[in-house]
């Protein structure tokens, strides 16, 4: 197999069948060594993380097909923290990102502060876009300037604001039967070779903040709750 890229959180290979083949590993996203799922930098590694996000994205991409939600995965092997999924021919948006926030928390506190009650105010299950741009900070992006700009249609905007609340609403079901309280979660989209739109990268304790009794829990404990 061929390096293609070496992410922040995975490398990327090319398989000689034509799919390709995602490496978990073991760093996280975060800043002075603190874990934050909405950061853009390698902030700590944590042992154990790669298997860790590797179980819990198969575990949703598995539910979420039974949805009816595409999802770029083929197969997973926890063991080698690998996934096998399809090849993807575009990123939706040239890379965005669509986050769903249930509460106020992380960025979106940050930047409305002055405007909320409190910190974890409970939101509307709002859809948020940013651009994917370690140099600018992710940057916050309207979904009609997306439109505007020519990036994304504005059928594929409802499209992908529906997707994500459908997938946020889905793994917040799916953490309350463990007692727990998803907070808000980002999730990644992109085309494959007959221009459908899926699902892709993954859903793990590192794109989301999950709280039991107002307490945020750190991945590898999300991890442990869930599979115990």
């Amino acid at each position: 197999m061929k390096l293609i890229y070496n992410g922040k959180t995975k490398d990327v290979y090319a398989l000689e069948d034509g799919n390709i083949l995602l490496r978990f590993k073991d760093d996280v996203t975060g800043e002075n060594g603190v874990f934050d799922p909405g950061a853009n930098t390698v902030g700590l590694k944590i042992e154990g993380a790669g298997k860790s996000g590797l179980r819990f994205t198969s575990t949703m991409f598995k539910i979420l097909a039974d949805e009816g939600v595409k999802t770029h995965m083929i197969s997973a092997d926890i063991d080698k923290a690998e996934m096998i999924v399809h090849p993807i021919t575009q990123l939706v948006g040239k890379g965005l990102e669509a986050i769903c926030r249930f509460r106020a928390v992380g960025s979106f506190w940050r930047r409305y502060a002055p405007i909320l009650r409190e910190e974890g105010q409970p939101l509307d299950a709002i859809v948020e876009f940013t651009l994917k741009d370690d140099e600018r900070g992710d940057p916050p992006i309207s979904g009609d300037s997306l439109v505007s700009l020519g990036i994304v249609t504005a059928d594929e905007i409802e499209y992908l604001k529906a997707a994500t609340r459908k997938i946020a609403v889905c793994l917040k079901g799916f953490l309350a039967k463990k007692g727990l309280e998803l907070y808000d979660m980002k999730v990644e989209f992109g085309r494959d070779a007959g221009g459908d739109i899926l699902l892709i990268d993954e859903i793990s304790a590192g794109c989301l903040r999950a709280y039991r009794d107002g307490e945020f829990i750190m991945p590898l404990e999300l991890d442990k709750i869930i599979f115990s």
